[in-house]
């Protein structure tokens, strides 16, 4: 363990120790490398998988309007700033706007308040775990601005069950029928339909799935 008077690196340093991690592939490695320890232990995946992402704030940017737009334009930021390396080390070209959409339903005279929506400028952390023991088998790292299920066939790892549970932002046809075809059963929550009252049957299935969907949160 290091001294406590030693540095601890800043934000940067760590994204781009991140970042030379996932370019040259030493991320999977040492993920595949943990993987095989576990087993070594008896820690097999038996017990189905949970899924869910969860933002990770960035330090926020300040850019002119080029420069946004630069950066939209999928450029990197030696391009950007090739004339002042100095500041190109400092700035972080791939983190994206968000809104989290957070809290509880209120009601007030039997109607729902609106919903709160937060900016978040950052990252998404993509990881499935084993139901079980909550060791995380997979991960994924994309821009916060990144779609929830977009990332599922990302994420399903090995499991000697075929159950994957996760949240509403995860079911869509396509992912429905990708994990049909691989023969998994999809745990994934039922949306409300539109205009329509919860129908008691998904409310429950959904609460069901809710409490074991939940080990994920204390990972």
């Amino acid at each position: 363990m290091p001294p406590s008077s030693d540095r601890t690196p800043d934000e940067n340093s760590i994204r781009h120790f991140r970042n030379r991690m996932t370019e040259t592939g030493t991320l999977k490695r040492v993920m595949k490398a943990f993987d095989w320890q576990l087993h070594k232990k008896g820690y097999i995946p038996m017990s189905g998988q949970i899924i869910d992402a969860s933002l990770v704030p960035a330090p926020k940017q300040r850019n002119t309007d080029d420069e946004r737009q630069a950066i939209k334009d999928g450029k990197s930021a030696q391009d950007i700033w090739p004339d002042d390396p100095a500041k190109a080390a400092q700035k972080d070209t791939d983190a994206r706007w968000t809104l989290k959409i957070g809290g509880k339903v209120r009601y007030k005279n039997g109607k729902p308040l609106p919903m709160i929506a937060l900016p978040v400028f950052g990252y998404k952390s993509h990881i499935s775990i084993d139901r079980r023991y909550g060791f995380i088998r997979a991960g994924e790292v994309t821009s916060a601005a990144h779609a929830d299920g977009r990332m599922l066939r990302h994420v399903i790892a090995e499991n000697s069950s075929s159950e994957v549970w996760a949240d509403t932002a995860y079911r869509s046809g396509t992912n429905e029928t990708w994990l049909a075809d691989r023969m998994l059963t999809s745990r994934i929550h039922r949306r409300k339909p539109k205009g329509k009252p919860m129908p008691r049957a998904t409310a429950r299935a959904n609460a069901t799935k809710s409490a074991i969907r939940a080990r994920i949160e204390h990972v």
